[in-house]
């Protein structure tokens, strides 16, 4: 996920620390230049462990009229929902980002 926010534009760099047992990812997020406000308007978790949401090539989600950007997780790896759509493939909604 953090390669697909970064592709975007959403956060400026990540890192990797493997310095403990369970790791840590740190990323520095983007801040607009003028308003100095945070690019990253909202995170929202779609599917939950108790409620799945499962989307096919069809029907994948569009965030703020395309503005935003649909993470999903498909056979082919975690993706946005515009490369699931061009790749013909469907799986879990993860999350909006807008």
């Amino acid at each position: 996920m953090t390669k697909i926010l970064f592709d975007q534009g959403y956060i400026l760099s990540y890192k990797f620390e493997e310095d403990t047992a369970q790791g840590n990812i740190k990323i520095a997020l983007k801040y607009d230049k003028f308003t100095k406000a945070p690019v990253i308007k909202k995170l929202q978790r779609v599917s939950k462990p108790g409620l799945r949401k499962y989307t096919g090539s069809g029907e994948m989600p569009r965030v703020l009229n395309g503005l935003g950007v649909a993470i999903v997780s498909t056979s082919h790896g975690v993706m946005t929902s515009k490369q699931a759509k061009q790749e013909n493939v469907g799986g879990e909604v993860l999350c909006y980002v807008y």
